[in-house]
């Protein structure tokens, strides 16, 4: 996506919003963008992070007006919806965070996201293609060790909000590519049988050498897929950009009146 993508497909904009906008700073180049001739425009960014909220605040503050909205996805967007004034909104949902839901919940989600919107309103997705499955393995399971002690941390955080007991010493990280769904699963793999205690739901749990804590999904997807998606849930494919270093598609929807 180059400068004056936004403006050139959307036109004027009285509103941009952002599901899981976190800090803001991805969003910044889309902002600048939007803003060109439009010095009215309002930023409401949707988290649950009220940190995260506040970050972005003086993240954008500076750009435009920010008017945080602290609940989850489709709470803060029916929020927003009652409240907004009028004029064309366009909203984001970047990175690939579509990719965490189950594919045959995403219809239905983005019916959803397209109930709480006008029609003439924009709608730009950001998701994951499938590539070559040893290159996508390796995001999954970097040799410095990032995303496996993410994944672990997990446990951590069972142990030390839940009063239980692992030893994250026998578990180890493991990034599975699953043909059939076309997704990447991030699993924990008990490394011996072992016994695990969760006092907060009194509950204790067996597991063998080899069992696995099935911990993240990361679906991937084609742009044709994705334009079958719009069509389902009431939008209208407009535009289509592809990352050439790393194949992550933004796609552009037009709500359907």
């Amino acid at each position: 996506m180059h400068a004056g993508d936004i403006t050139r497909y959307c036109g004027s904009l009285s509103a941009v919003a952002e599901l899981g906008s976190g800090s803001g700073k991805k969003t910044t180049h889309i902002l600048q963008s939007a803003l060109s001739g439009n010095a009215g425009l309002t930023y409401y960014p949707i988290d649950v992070s009220s940190g995260a909220l506040s970050a972005c605040e003086r993240e954008i503050g500076t750009l435009c007006r920010v008017i945080p909205v602290c609940q989850n996805w489709l709470e803060g967007l029916a929020a927003l919806a009652s409240s907004r004034q009028a004029g064309p909104l366009l909203l984001l949902f970047l990175g690939s965070s579509i990719g965490n839901l189950e594919r045959n919940q995403i219809p239905s989600f983005l019916s959803q996201i397209r109930s709480y919107l006008q029609g003439g309103d924009f709608f730009l997705l950001g998701a994951d293609l499938v590539k070559d499955v040893s290159t996508m393995l390796a995001a999954y399971d970097d040799p410095t060790g990032v995303t496996a002690a993410f994944n672990l941390n997990l446990l951590g955080r069972i142990n030390r909000e839940l009063d239980a007991d692992f030893n994250l010493r026998c578990f180890r990280h493991e990034a599975r590519w699953n043909k059939e769904h076309r997704r990447i699963e991030m699993h924990l793999v008990s490394l011996r049988d072992q016994r695990v205690r969760i006092g907060a739901v009194d509950a204790t749990y067996l597991f063998q050498a080899g069992e696995t804590i099935w911990t993240e999904s990361s679906h991937k997807f084609e742009i044709p897929e994705l334009n079958h998606f719009a069509l389902r849930s009431g939008f209208s494919p407009v535009a289509t950009w592809v990352d050439d270093q790393w194949p992550l598609a933004e796609t552009l929807w037009r709500a359907v009146a």
